[in-house]
């Protein structure tokens, strides 16, 4: 099969493409001819080896994907079988041609839905969802300020937040990216490169201050909205895609009551798979019934992963990168 192989810790340039064996399959796995894979920072970081899960080598990176099942393994679990749709989040391997996974990280997709538009879904919307309902107690009415708004994560963070009740103010560094955002639902737009945050914030919030941040970008935006936090406030802290962890003054969650709240979807999928598999039936039934419109704006052959990352870094796309087999 072809793949993409990362021989040794470096960066993606460094990605060699292959011809290799297929992988082997346990008993209690699934066998998934991937159609499309979807990028994500972790992805990235994985083969620099910065990511706090590092596979042994080699491997392929890849931590989510779309495609057909061709192989249920003898002990695997559930009611998958061959010729299924799913889309899968195994961590890594997605970007190959067949990946082997257990069943507790499958899902099934709508017949309606593309595999490219699948591909990435589960990692997007399901840290979205963990962080506003799980973690963050969104609740109707509540003010929303989105950062990284146009991004993979943060479109959904802005389509959710809205879907939630939410007043949804989407910050992205362009008119482009903020056009798409007020497409997803957002009330509000913050072009943060040439508007402060926390003024912008206070005035539409009667200087009350944001109910609900979702930070997946870390340095100054991250202390900028601390800055405007209403009482009560919560931080969700998603990433650091802006490329520096920012330090949080313990005093700003004292002066203003608010919380900084971590969010680390992956981590409370390996702790609770029922859970993440009750909110994804959640997401799964929105989407079926037109609620959810994921969003992809690049796609490139497997050939061209290093090309489709560094459109991911460089921030060029929107929404979600995918990469096709």
């Amino acid at each position: 099969m072809h793949a993409a192989i990362c021989e040794a810790i470096g960066e993606p340039e460094d990605l060699k493409f292959l011809d290799v064996e297929p992988p082997v399959m346990r008993d209690d796995q699934v066998r998934i001819q991937i159609k499309a894979a979807a990028l994500n920072f972790p992805d990235i970081l994985t083969v620099q080896g910065k990511y706090q899960h590092r596979p042994p080598l080699p491997f392929s990176p890849g931590m989510e994907g779309a495609g057909i099942i061709i192989e249920v393994g003898s002990n695997a679990s559930g009611n998958f079988k061959v010729g299924d749709r799913v889309m899968a989040n195994p961590g890594v391997g997605c970007l190959a041609e067949q990946v082997c996974t257990k069943p507790e990280k499958v899902y099934p997709i709508p017949d309606n839905v593309s595999f490219e538009a699948a591909s990435g879904f589960i990692v997007t919307y399901g840290t979205v969802y963990h962080a506003f309902v799980d973690r963050g107690q969104l609740r109707p009415g509540e003010s929303l300020l989105v950062l990284g708004a146009a991004g993979g994560v943060g479109l959904c963070a802005v389509e959710l937040g809205k879907l939630l009740g939410a007043n949804v103010t989407a910050a992205a560094s362009n008119a482009d990216k903020l056009s798409l955002c007020k497409q997803y639902g957002a009330d509000n737009l913050l072009d943060y490169t040439n508007t402060p945050i926390k003024d912008t914030m206070l005035e539409l919030t009667d200087n009350k201050g944001v109910d609900v941040v979702f930070d997946p970008v870390g340095g100054d935006a991250t202390f900028q909205s601390l800055r405007c936090m209403n009482r009560g406030g919560r931080l969700l802290i998603i990433g650091f895609a802006g490329g520096s962890i920012a330090d949080i003054p313990a005093n700003r969650l004292l002066l203003r009551q608010c919380e900084a709240v971590g969010v680390a979807f992956g981590s409370y999928g390996a702790a609770f798979p029922d859970a993440v598999r009750a909110n994804m039936e959640v997401l799964t039934n929105w989407w079926q019934h037109g609620l959810l419109k994921p969003h992809v704006s690049m796609q490139f052959p497997l050939s061209e992963t290093v090309a489709a990352m560094d459109a991911l870094t460089s921030r060029k796309a929107t929404g979600k990168v995918v990469v096709t087999m």
